[in-house]
C-alpha cells in the first residue's frame, strides 16, 4: 500500500559487529524469538525500502529519514539494519545530538535524526513525560511525577 506498516524488533545484543538477524518474519516469530537479542523484520523493511529505491527497471538511491520520540529506538533500527553499531545508543534521551547518514547499501542512505518533541502543552511537564528531559537532568522531579499520576488509574498505582 501507500503507507507499508512492518512489525519490527530492533537488536539489543551488544557486540558491534554481525548484529544478530533473525530470517523469521515478526508474526511468525515464536516468543523466545521475540525475546531475544536478535533483530526480527528486518528482512521485510529491507524489501518495503528496496521497493521505494526502485523507479521502473531502474535502482535509484534514496534518503530515509528516520524521526521520532526521544528513545523510541531510532538508533538502534538503524544500527539493527546495517548490523554494526553504526550510531551511538543510550537508555537517556539526547545520545543523537545531530544529524548523522549511515549507508545501507549502495541504493539506501538512512539519515538518523536526533528525537522530534512537538512543542504542545506546557513545557515544563510534557518535555519530561515525552522522554526530552533525561530525569537526572530534573529541577523539580514532582511536577512530571504528579502529571503522570494524573494520567494513571488510582488502581494501578496503588500498590493494591
Amino acid at each position: 500500500g501507500e503507507f507499508p506498516t512492518v512489525a519490527f524488533k530492533a537488536c539489543t545484543q551488544q557486540q558491534s559487529r554481525n548484529l544478530k538477524q533473525s530470517r523469521l518474519p515478526a508474526a511468525a516469530a515464536p516468543d523466545e524469538v521475540l525475546a531475544g537479542g536478535a533483530c526480527v523484520g528486518a528482512d521485510c523493511l529491507l524489501r518495503v525500502l528496496a521497493n521505494y529505491s526502485r523507479s521502473g527497471e531502474v535502482k535509484t538511491t534514496i534518503t530515509v529519514g528516520v524521526v521520532g520520540y526521544p528513545n523510541v529506538g531510532k538508533s538502534s533500527l538503524i544500527n539493527s539494519l546495517k548490523r554494526s553499531r553504526a550510531c551511538g545508543v543510550g537508555a537517556t534521551p539526547g545520545v543523537t545530538r545531530c544529524l548523522q547518514a549511515v549507508q545501507l547499501d549502495k541504493h539506501i542512505q538512512l539519515l538518523d535524526c536526533p528525537g522530534v518533541v512537538m512543542a504542545t502543552g506546557t513545557p515544563t511537564a510534557a518535555a519530561p513525560l515525552r522522554g526530552a528531559l533525561a530525569p537526572q537532568r530534573l529541577r523539580d522531579p514532582l511536577s512530571p511525577a504528579a502529571a503522570i499520576l494524573r494520567r494513571c488509574p488510582p488502581q494501578q498505582v496503588g500498590g493494591g
